[in-house]
């Protein structure tokens, strides 16, 4: 089959079915973006065998969580919602519930006592004959990791409900091995998707009026194809993408800090349709933590790499993940976080107490020492300091003209509208009767932490 032929999408292939005849599958999804995408395509799978999407849990007759590991958190929330689901189980006949997702992988035998199912991030496409060979004596698991799978000949169902923005996995896998993380366990090693089935799916999502797709992988600058027809790198496909249309908005997440290259760079600045929004976790300002987390760079090289996308892009969003409280930080430690914090300001970040994860290399080499309290009050420090950078970070917006592609109404205010600069920055402004799809000039009047509070000058 070609790959054109395989890559053929209409809106039903878009959009999920929701015919009442077929057994309906409920799937709630948990933690990254790559989740959300690994959820359509499960969703793909099960709709080609014959199954329908339902948003009820009551009418369910297969009940998924696509789960996340990267905290313990994540992890105890989902066994809460398992309970949940038992209750399913036990009020209607022939419910099935299963597991699927970084869970899965690592729980495996665990979960399959709770469960029917248990399925890992690689073994998705046989979930219809799992479905088929469960009985109440016989629960199913495929939890085997791939060298090869990226479901690359699966075109996602898609989720979303505004019908605005998509998200296209181009590679799956970790290499890196960052000594606190999960990942590459869950998930496997690297591997990168051919790149003409992305721009396939990328123009395909275009033609039936998407306006912004994100290119997701756990290291996109480490991207790279390798075929006798020619090689692609991250940046080369960055623009391929883009050129399908200025018209589409392209995003990509998450960048490595030891692997952004000054071509990413450029190729940002290139093309207007490229957003100008780089999420580039630094996890640590201690150059100490950052060798013991195995992350590849210090804090020097970080704030070189900051230091090149502002001389070449001087209005691009940086965005971030922070860890309080890994093994072994000392209050220095903690003080260079908060110094490199101040000193980059970034838009937002993510930021967590450190989570010992089973199985890692840390939980085998570097002992959880620092007490409870103490993350929570160095996270908590941290929490109110990005408060602080974000409100400084939107401040220098104000005055600032921005073309906003409208998500929908603003949740406090059904006059307004809200959207994203192509920053990332959240803007509300008033409507004119536009869509979601739509985009508009506004500029910058006003600000809080979180938000962008605009005029229109369209």
């Amino acid at each position: 089959m070609c790959l054109d032929q395989e890559m053929t999408m209409n809106m039903n292939s878009i959009r999920p079915l929701t015919d009442p005849s077929r057994p309906k599958v409920y799937i709630e999804t948990y933690g990254c973006q790559m989740n959300v995408n690994d959820s359509e395509v499960i969703l793909s799978i099960l709709q080609d065998a014959g199954y329908a999407l339902t948003e009820s849990i009551e009418d369910a007759d297969v009940i998924l969580a696509n789960t996340c590991s990267i905290r313990d958190n994540a992890e105890q929330r989902i066994w809460g919602r398992i309970d949940q689901f038992r209750i399913q189980k036990r009020n209607r006949n022939g419910v099935v519930i299963g597991i699927v997702g970084c869970m899965a992988e690592r729980l495996k035998d665990k979960l399959l006592e709770k469960v029917d199912l248990v399925a890992g991030p690689d073994s998705y496409r046989s979930l219809p004959e799992l479905l088929k060979a469960i009985t109440p004596e016989s629960p199913q698991m495929n939890v085997l990791l791939s060298h090869e799978e990226t479901y690359a000949d699966i075109a996602p169902v898609r989720l979303d409900k505004n019908g605005v923005s998509a998200f296209i996995s181009i590679m799956r896998g970790c290499n890196n091995v960052c000594s606190y993380c999960v990942v590459p366990y869950t998930r496997g090693r690297e591997r990168s998707r051919d790149p003409q089935t992305i721009v396939n799916e990328a123009r395909i999502l275009f033609e039936n009026g998407y306006k912004e797709v994100t290119l997701l992988g756990q290291n996109v600058d480490s991207y790279a194809w390798e075929s006798p027809e020619g090689n692609m790198n991250f940046p080369q496909l960055l623009e391929a993408v883009a050129l399908i249309s200025p018209e589409l908005r392209v995003r990509f997440s998450t960048s490595h800090p030891k692997d952004i290259s000054d071509e990413v760079i450029y190729t940002m600045a290139k093309y207007d349709n490229i957003c100008k929004h780089i999420h580039l976790p630094v996890q640590s300002g201690s150059s100490i933590m950052l060798e013991k987390m195995r992350r590849k760079y210090n804090r020097e090289w970080y704030l070189e790499r900051v230091g090149k996308i502002r001389s070449v892009i001087p209005d691009c969003g940086l965005t971030t993940d922070v860890i309080a409280g890994f093994s072994g930080e000392t209050e220095q430690d903690h003080q260079d976080t908060l110094s490199l914090m101040e000193e980059v300001v970034f838009d937002s970040a993510f930021m967590f107490a450190y989570s010992e994860r089973p199985g890692t290399l840390a939980s085998k080499k570097y002992p959880d020492d620092i007490p409870y309290e103490e993350k929570t009050r160095r996270l908590n420090e941290i929490i109110a300091l990005q408060g602080r950078m974000s409100l400084k970070s939107n401040e220098k917006e104000v005055g600032k003209v921005m073309k906003v592609l409208v998500e929908g109404p603003s949740k406090k205010n059904p006059d307004e509208l809200c959207g994203r600069a192509s920053s990332n920055k959240m803007c509300v402004f008033p409507s004119r009767g536009e869509k979601a799809g739509d985009y508009c000039q506004v500029k910058v009047e006003s600000v809080t932490s979180a938000t962008l509070i605009c005029s229109r000058i369209d």
